[in-house]
């Protein structure tokens, strides 16, 4: 595709109407279209993959468990196929069409959700939710580059932030639907009632979403060369700016998926909140603050990136140090009200990292290597992240109970502040050598 044919001149992310295809050049309208769909997909990801969360506690006490066991089954359970099958479907992502990869592994997980309600022992549902790793394993690589062929490097942060949104939005449906439903029909239900939006989705992308050229925005050309994995290792090892952003994200979002398993259980314990009030605080807390922050991250990382490129790492950087001040008194105020709205600040600026990660990851590596190099990124976010915050956090619970009691809980969620520093410290690496390493495969 010809520079002359891609638009590249829209005010924002969301274009102004035009024709929906010009044969293989894609208009503004339908890039939108696609754009949408993708953050439709990290929608229905996160709410199967996180309804476990607003769950996690009537699930405890129907199968007898410990915060560490809940830890693992919202943890491990799940982040370990997810992290490591992300590779090699990454793999499938750089050779074939990656429009099919999306659909088949939303289908996939979609019906393992439904498999995850009709669980009725511990190990039953821990191996559902491997089988819900196996198919969301395929969407976020293979989405990133497509997304990486239909938006030029300066509008990418924003694009990536606006997709990244989705889960908040799929915390927002997780967090409010999932609390209604169980506290009115069971937790089984909650899982049975996740799993159906993502097939018909699968539908929609497979009827409606067309696969874009590689390198189409860049101008770059597509050699239809694709480097074995150990070459994309390689690459990335030397770019030192990508070791310190995937460590980064790791320790950025371990507090994150800790406080999505155990943070409804807290405000139940300490503050004595029903399930449907804990769904309604939590999904505005981080559905619709959440998401404001995430795609804002994204925007700001874009306008002044334009000026210094570094700024991919110091808005992720700025709302770290923002977010930490609010997280004692959200953890440890004693009246509801106070500590709900010292969470807003902390909701908001949770996910301000994904954006400009995904951006600079993008930017690090040749055409070809963008899936994998996502898939990387990810293995090391999901597995420091999702692997080891909510077992973490869960044990630190169970050695502390002895001695705090029920309030346990609160002081092992604080200590993710921690983990968030060092995150913040991370992208401050990355800072260093992100200029040098991004020109190493530009157009």
């Amino acid at each position: 595709m010809t520079e002359q044919a891609v638009q590249t001149e829209e005010p924002g992310i969301i274009d102004a109407p035009g024709p929906t295809v010009l044969g293989a050049h894609f208009s503004t309208s339908y890039r939108t279209y696609v754009l949408v769909v993708m953050a439709l997909v990290y929608v229905v990801n996160y709410l199967d993959r996180q309804i476990l969360g607003i769950l996690a506690h009537p699930i405890k006490l129907e199968f007898h468990l410990s915060d560490f066991q809940v830890g693992i089954l919202g943890g491990p359970a799940f982040a370990v196929v997810y992290a490591v099958l992300g590779i090699p479907l990454a793999i499938f992502a750089d050779r074939l069409n990656r429009r099919n990869v999306i659909a088949a592994s939303l289908a996939v997980f979609s019906f393992m959700t439904l498999m995850c309600g009709l669980a009725v022992q511990y190990w039953q549902l821990v191996l559902a939710r491997f089988g819900t790793g196996v198919g969301e394993a395929g969407t976020s690589p293979s989405i990133n580059s497509v997304l990486a062929d239909l938006y030029p490097p300066e509008k990418r942060a924003s694009a990536l932030a606006f997709y990244s949104a989705g889960l908040n939005v799929g915390l927002l449906v997780a967090f409010f639907g999932g609390g209604w439903v169980a506290q009115h029909y069971g937790w089984r239900q909650g899982f049975l009632t996740a799993g159906i939006p993502g097939m018909l989705l699968a539908i929609l992308i497979l009827a409606t979403v067309q696969e874009p050229k590689r390198g189409q925005v860049e101008n770059l050309v597509d050699t239809a060369e694709t480097a074995n994995l150990w070459a994309v290792i390689r690459v990335l090892w030397s770019q030192h700016s990508f070791r310190w952003i995937a460590l980064g994200t790791g320790m950025s979002s371990l507090g994150g998926y800790a406080g999505i398993i155990f943070i409804p259980s807290f405000l139940g314990i300490s503050h004595h909140m029903t399930l449907s009030e804990i769904g309604a605080a939590l999904s505005l807390l981080t559905g619709v603050g959440g998401a404001i922050g995430t795609y804002m991250a994204g925007v700001f990382a874009d306008r002044y990136g334009k000026h210094d490129i570094r700024w991919n790492m110091y808005v992720p950087i700025v709302a770290t140090f923002v977010a930490i001040p609010f997280a004692p008194l959200f953890y440890l105020a004693p009246g509801t009200a106070v500590s709900l709205c010292a969470a807003i600040v902390p909701a908001m600026m949770g996910a301000a990292y994904i954006g400009p990660a995904y951006s600079m990851s993008q930017g690090l590596v040749p055409l070809r290597m963008r899936a994998r190099a996502v898939a990387i990124l990810l293995f090391t976010l999901n597995m420091i992240g999702l692997g080891l915050g909510p077992p973490l956090v869960g044990e630190i619970s169970d050695l502390l109970k002895p001695l705090l009691g029920a309030d346990s809980l609160r002081w092992a969620l604080l200590s993710t502040v921690v983990t968030g520093l060092t995150g913040a410290f991370c992208y401050w690496r990355a800072s260093r050598t992100l200029k040098a390493d991004l020109t190493k495969y530009a157009a």
